[in-house]
C-alpha cells in the first residue's frame, strides 16, 4: 500500500480524478492508480512505487508532454524505454504500474489529485 503525494513541489498542476483499484493476487493485495478513460499517451508514471507523475503526450500546455510525445511518437521509442532511460541515467526507481494478470478487483475508489509532469531535464 501506498500513500498518494497530492502536492508536487515541482510544479503548479491540476487536480486531476484518478481511480485508486485495489486487487487480490496471487500474492497478496495490490493497489494500482489508473486513469479513468484512459487514452493512447496516458501514463502514470510512479516514483519509488508511489504515482507522482501523470504523462500526457498529446497535452501541449507542458513542455515535458511535448518532449514525450517526440520521444514516443516521432521516435518510436516506447514509454517503458523512455522510463528506463531515465532510471539509468538518473538512477531513481521509476516504474509504469499496471494491473496484475491474474487477480480480482475488490474495489475502486475516486481520487482527486495533482501529479506534476515528468521534470524536464529528465528527458531532454
Amino acid at each position: 500500500m501506498f500513500s498518494i503525494n497530492t502536492h508536487s513541489p515541482l510544479t503548479q498542476n491540476i487536480a486531476m480524478k484518478y481511480n485508486l483499484t485495489t486487487y487480490r493476487t496471487l500474492t497478496g493485495t495490490k493497489e494500482v492508480l489508473e486513469i479513468p478513460k484512459r487514452k493512447s499517451g496516458q501514463w502514470i508514471i510512479y516514483q519509488n512505487n508511489e504515482p507522482t507523475y501523470f504523462v500526457d503526450c498529446f497535452d501541449f500546455k507542458k513542455e515535458s508532454n511535448l518532449i514525450m510525445n517526440n520521444l514516443i511518437l516521432s521516435e518510436r521509442k516506447s514509454i517503458d524505454e523512455v522510463i528506463k532511460s531515465i532510471k539509468k541515467k538518473k538512477k531513481i526507481k521509476l516504474s509504469v504500474a499496471k494491473p496484475p494478470m491474474f487477480e480480482i478487483q475488490l474495489k475502486t475508489q475516486e481520487r482527486e489529485l495533482e501529479l506534476a509532469p515528468l521534470p524536464e531535464e529528465w528527458i531532454s
